[in-house]
């Protein structure tokens, strides 16, 4: 199945669960003008071709700071050596750019000491990396996760698909029912409440009770990850934008309206934003880069690097 067998109802079923992934077929239906029993066909379809609802916690709720680490490697270790950070539970994504020389990791450390064994530590002594720079997330303009398969399908962010990175209220605390439903969703985020209550060994209403808390407070998100090459879009590139700072709020939230962007974010270094696009082809890159970058105020420098592949993604976990 390619993008051309991918029809208006197989798009509008995408868009509805990025709205809201535990939203009821029943529902979806009614609003689509279709029997539920058609809308879980297609669903069931969509799944064989890799579309995953998945349950994410949201860093700055927890207590938890983004980092996106960036690595230039020998030609001849940088997929070891992505496969080794892919390895650790720490990481939720790992991809490859640049001729397979740089490397793209996302980090979530709880302390001080647990990112300092990773950069002061471990990496320092790898004599195939060349070069480590770290950013440290501070405002999540768009995107839960720094995913590209995490594709939006609708013009603007939603409250369900921001983790800001900057939430003033204290971390939210985990109880042991709350641990399982975050691993639970990680697998399948529409999982039924009866499937919930199982794992967790608590009552349906227990579980919806924990469900509503997480999502209320802001720390559970819901992504949907589906291949973006079958809806024709074959090219995923980071873009590191060099912004004045007193435009660099007014970028990032216009990239958040923008449906090619899948993420972006405010973070420390030379490149104080960056993005996670998705694009039909170069010359779509090319279009995007003209009509809706250029025009932006305060852009001072921009750097792409199309991604070659991708290690590890969207996955989450809870310590």
């Amino acid at each position: 199945m390619d993008h051309d067998t991918m029809d208006d109802l197989d798009q509008h079923l995408l868009r509805a669960l990025q709205f809201d992934g535990r939203t009821p077929f029943s529902r979806i239906a009614r609003d689509l003008g279709v029997s539920e029993r058609t809308l879980a066909r297609r669903y069931q379809r969509l799944r064989t071709l890799g579309l995953r609802i998945i349950g994410l916690p949201v860093s700055s709720r927890l207590g938890l700071t983004r980092w996106l680490l960036r690595l230039h490697c020998t030609p001849d270790a940088a997929g070891t050596i992505a496969d080794a950070l892919a390895r650790r539970p720490d990481t939720t994504w790992v991809t490859l750019a640049s001729g397979g020389t740089e490397l793209y990791c996302a980090l979530s450390a709880r302390t001080v000491e647990e990112r300092n064994v990773l950069l002061l530590e471990k990496l320092p002594r790898t004599p195939q990396v060349l070069s480590v720079s770290a950013h440290c997330m501070m405002r999540i303009f768009v995107g839960a996760t720094s995913t590209w398969h995490a594709t939006r399908f609708e013009p603007q962010a939603t409250a369900a698909t921001v983790d800001s990175g900057s939430s003033t209220a204290d971390p939210l605390s985990l109880d042991a029912t709350d641990r399982v439903l975050f691993t639970e969703l990680a697998r399948d985020g529409r999982a039924t409440l009866p499937e919930l209550a199982a794992a967790s060994g608590r009552s349906p209403s227990s579980v919806q009770r924990h469900l509503d808390r997480l999502r209320g407070e802001g720390a559970l998100n819901l992504s949907v990850d589906f291949d973006p090459q079958l809806l024709g879009y074959h090219m995923a590139t980071r873009i590191w934008l060099n912004v004045t700072p007193a435009h660099l709020r007014v970028v990032g939230e216009a990239l958040a309206t923008h449906s090619q962007i899948a993420f972006a974010a405010a973070v420390t270094g030379t490149s104080n934003l960056v993005a996670s696009g998705i694009f039909r082809d170069p010359s779509d890159l090319y279009d995007y880069i003209d009509q809706r970058i250029g025009p932006l105020p305060g852009i001072q420098n921009i750097e792409t690097a199309p991604t070659l592949r991708e290690v590890k993604r969207l996955v989450p976990g809870v310590t």
